[in-house]
């Protein structure tokens, strides 16, 4: 669930500029001074530090690539999505896989069939990484996969793809993102442990860097960290502790360092402050040449950092959506003032469902006017020798490297996943901003300031996908799949493949391409490797608190917390509330802030697992004597699993009522309403109103029952049962 504080009237920030929350100090005012201390002043571009850009001549040449992450329902749908925006103005194509892809799971599986189709393209094998790309020419179209847990199966299909289309290895361009640490951060995407994910990335890296020389085999990202919460100092510090990590990996391998690190990219997000995420992109192109140099990397290739960007999602507004448009514009002027070398930028209605084709188009086109009208590409870093702009570069290097140190000091990225310091990190920061938000600190307009009288008229058409059309798509091109291939041979690759997991015989994505050759499925890849690597488990999930405290004297705040403690007198405890993801769906940003905000509210929070199921889920908000369970949905399956879990308590007779929150359009709500669900706090909802509304949604329970307490109710039906 997630939530935003209801807009104040337009004077409250309209009299006066609410001040920005920034990782680093910036003045009003700059002058000579500022520059003294900054040890970069003197580089040009395509030189050391590469401050200034990787190559001399930057844009003046030829302009940054536009590569728009775009991925939908089957594979043929994707297709004439790839083929139209290569027609229109796209340079590359970079692929959204959907989330049981990701996870490693077929689009037959049990655990994921709600997600298929959902929020990317389904692939199974490679006769569907064919129509995939069909009519494309990939040895002219670089292309960029999102793509880690899985990577084996998943890039695997795609090279056997190429192959059969008559396209070699070798003349193969893109990247494949393989970024597996930030997975156990922030976007959860992980299928193995890390020991042997890590084992995973090297195989790729080392196979793709011998026989691909064209195509990119780990971009390390920084964009999900900002997605999940991170500032600016905090995303540059783990993107290149995992940087630094992956390095030594490669090199423990018998990889010389100037090899690997001519191998890396970078993927950056690029939000709202403006002058900040220009720095940022200078600021980690310092800090790369730095790394690689300390690793043994001596050539311009190896230490200039080059990069992707996107802007931010995070920062699109579910309400007046179509100022988005003018937010997402100025991101992309950062990047590009930054030195990005590809860009992606969202479109305008992301924030309400996934993006309408017509906005997919206005976004693409923002970056061909960028390119073409205004006059950016004609100057290489014309930021270079600002005072403001070569202090605050400066500034965040040295708060970023400070930070790696920290984590060097705790014994490297590993550790500081295991013991959880990155995500309380993560989510510390997560927290700050919606609170700063929520008390009208930092402006969103149309959200908190400035908000139009008629926006609720504003709301756009809701794009939707026919998830069981492409179910049952998917579903019987397996079943053609499985009818027709060697099945004696498949089981004999998918045994070959174990072993080489278990004795590191083989290189596991030499092994991985045979399997996809003979037509083996992504999930029978992934359970082959499971035999060994069983899906990785993560430990329990905190409560990041501190929302609370920064709304100490809001009225709306307070009123919701009386509300609670009212409540709590009544019932002679706290009220109980399940967070639960449901389905593959791991990106989990919204719910932290929503757990922190309804324990500082008084609510008993109980965090729930990633990845559950309905019965799982309901099984235990019996157990735990809940009063509500709330479900976090940001990648559109809600309609099939909210229900789900609303049934299974039903059909146990519990006492507890279901809610929904997260990217949820306008139009799902009356169907998740008639199918049992008892509230649905859609994008935009104020987390004072969820407090509100929980409470008093826990007093009609109670009025109704007649019982002095839900929680008594429900663990006498858990011992029944």
């Amino acid at each position: 669930m997630t939530g935003r504080k209801p807009p104040p009237p337009a004077s409250r920030a309209g009299s006066s500029r609410a001040a920005r929350h920034r990782p680093v100090e910036m003045k009003r005012v700059y002058t000579p001074a500022d520059l003294e201390s900054v040890p970069h002043l003197a580089s040009l571009p395509g030189q050391a530090p590469f401050v200034r850009g990787p190559y001399a001549t930057m844009y003046t040449q030829k302009p940054w690539t536009i590569r728009q992450y775009a991925g939908y329902a089957d594979a043929a749908d994707s297709n004439l999505a790839f083929r139209t925006a290569l027609e229109r103005g796209a340079q590359g194509l970079s692929v959204a896989f959907d989330l049981p892809t990701q996870r490693g799971y077929d689009s037959t599986d049990a655990e994921a069939l709600a997600d298929v189709g959902m929020a990317g393209v389904a692939i199974d094998t490679a006769d569907d990484m064919a129509r995939l790309f069909r009519d494309i020419p990939l040895d002219r179209v670089s292309v960029s996969m999102t793509m880690n847990g899985a990577v084996l199966p998943v890039l695997a299909a795609f090279i056997v793809a190429a192959e059969e289309s008559g396209v070699a290895l070798r003349s193969l361009s893109g990247t494949i993102q393989n970024d597996i640490l930030k997975e156990f951060m922030v976007r959860n995407a992980y299928i193995h442990a890390p020991e042997p994910s890590m084992r995973i990335v090297g195989d790729v890296v080392h196979f793709l860097s011998e026989r691909a020389p064209r195509f990119r085999p780990l971009s390390v990202s920084g964009y999900h960290f900002q997605e999940g919460g991170a500032d600016a100092v905090l995303e540059l510090a783990l993107t290149f502790a995992n940087a630094r990590e992956y390095v030594r990996t490669l090199q423990a391998r018998g990889l010389n360092a100037e090899h690997v690190c001519e191998q890396f990219s970078f993927f950056f997000g690029v939000g709202t402050d403006f002058f900040v995420e220009i720095a940022k992109l200078r600021a980690a192109r310092i800090i790369w040449s730095g790394i690689a140099g300390e690793a043994g990397a001596r050539s311009d290739a190896s230490r200039a950092l080059r990069m992707h960007c996107q802007t931010s999602g995070w920062s699109l507004s579910a309400r007046q959506p179509d100022n988005n448009i003018v937010r997402t514009t100025v991101e992309a002027m950062a990047a590009v003032f930054g030195g990005t070398q590809s860009l992606h930028t969202n479109a305008f209605d992301e924030a309400l469902a996934l993006p309408s084709p017509e906005a997919a188009r206005l976004a693409r086109d923002t970056q061909l006017v960028l390119q073409h009208e205004m006059g950016l590409c004609d100057v290489v870093d014309p930021w270079a020798g600002s005072y403001m702009m070569e202090s605050l570069t400066s500034q965040l290097v040295e708060r970023a490297r400070g930070l790696l140190d920290e984590i060097e000091a705790q014994g490297g990225v590993l550790d500081a996943i295991r013991s959880g310091w990155v995500q309380h990190r993560i989510q510390a920061c997560a927290v700050a901003t919606q609170a700063r938000i929520d008390a009208g600190e930092q402006v969103i307009v149309g959200a908190n300031a400035f908000v139009s009288p008629d926006a609720a008229d504003e709301t756009p058409p809701c794009f939707e996908i026919d998830a069981g059309r492409v179910r049952a798509q998917q579903a019987a091109r397996l079943n053609d799949v499985k009818a027709h291939r060697d099945g004696a041979r498949v089981e004999s690759a998918l045994a070959r493949l174990t072993r080489a997991a278990r004795d590191g015989s083989e290189n596991l994505l030499a092994v991985a391409i045979e399997c996809m050759r003979l037509r083996a499925t992504v999930g029978e890849c992934t359970r082959a490797l499971e035999t060994v690597w069983p899906r990785h488990v993560p430990s329990g999930r905190t409560i990041c608190g501190g929302y609370g405290t920064r709304l100490m004297h809001d009225q709306a705040w307070d009123a919701a917390c009386d509300k609670v403690r009212g409540l709590t007198s009544a019932l002679g405890r706290k009220p109980r509330v399940l967070l639960a993801k449901l389905g593959q769906d791991g990106h989990d940003r919204g719910i932290a802030v929503v757990a922190a905000a309804l324990s500082d509210a008084g609510f008993h929070v109980l965090p729930g697992e990633l990845f559950a199921c309905a019965a799982d889920t309901a099984a235990r908000a019996i157990e735990e004597g809940c009063d509500v369970v709330g479900v976090s949905s940001l990648a559109g399956a809600h309609l099939a699993l909210v229900p789900q879990l609303a049934q299974e308590l039903a059909a146990r007779r519990a006492p507890i009522d279901v809610v929904a929150g997260g990217i949820i359009p306008d139009p799902h709500v009356p169907l998740l309403r008639a199918r049992g669900v008892a509230d649905v706090f859609g994008p935009g909802v104020a987390l004072h109103a969820i407090v509100d509304r929980l409470a008093r949604l826990i007093e009609r329970r109670r009025a109704r029952t007649g019982d002095p307490g839900v929680r008594e109710q429900a663990v006498e039906i858990a011992a029944r049962a």
